[in-house]
């Protein structure tokens, strides 16, 4: 059985839209499994798979505990992407197969999605996009967002929020070699870094404030 950490691909050129269709061209036979799948959609589907788990804290508030198990996955798929291969995942899941036309139909229709988003968001900044180095600094930006949104702090405002954005920007911006959408990306996560020095710093200032109280 092939080991799943020697499945490598290179980083994505092709706007998303345009992968997904020669992906749905590409699926034959009755079967296909999800590491014949992962090989053939490489980085972009780890990016897209990024994409799909922030979708619960991009908002101010969210579900307690969820975001460690997210951004430990988060972490697996953002190591993926930084040294360009299939992160590890349990062989039973990788050898699990799929039914090939159904998911060919559906990696279709997302196609024609992803077709309209290149209409708004296209290659520009290209300085931030075009080089091995540049790619391998997105992705160590998606592993940070992605330890930064592990910490259950869920019911805090925005504690989640700001890395969620921050990898979600990141992966679309690394996607359609989209420099804004990248740029936006470490913006958010540069504030997320600062608001977490700041709520530790109000949490020391006030635990401080406690034992003087009961200093006195």
């Amino acid at each position: 059985m092939e080991d799943s950490t020697t499945v490598e691909f290179q980083d994505s050129t092709r706007p998303l839209g345009e992968t997904l269709q020669g992906l749905a061209r590409s699926i034959t036979g009755e079967y296909v499994t999800v590491r014949e799948l992962l090989a053939m959609v490489g980085e972009q589907g780890l990016l897209l798979a990024l994409m799909f788990l922030t979708i619960p804290f991009l908002v101010p508030i969210s579900i307690p505990g969820v975001s460690t198990v997210f951004g430990l996955v988060a972490i697996l798929i953002s190591l993926g992407v930084t040294f360009n291969r299939v992160p590890w995942l349990p062989d039973r899941l990788l050898d699990r197969p799929l039914g090939a036309q159904k998911l060919a139909q559906a990696i279709e229709r997302g196609a024609t999605m992803f077709g309209r988003v290149d209409k708004f968001s296209h290659p520009r900044l290209a300085r931030l996009t075009q080089t091995a180095a540049m790619n391998r600094l997105a992705g160590l930006g998606l592993l940070l967002g992605s330890v930064l949104l592990i910490f259950p702090l869920g019911l805090v405002p925005f504690s989640n929020t700001l890395p969620a954005w921050g990898i979600l920007l990141l992966a679309a911006g690394i996607l359609q070699r989209d420099g804004l959408l990248i740029l936006l990306g470490y913006l958010f996560l540069l504030a997320t870094i600062i608001y977490f020095a700041v709520l530790a710093g109000i949490a020391i200032a006030t635990g401080q404030g406690i034992m003087g109280l009961f200093g006195r």
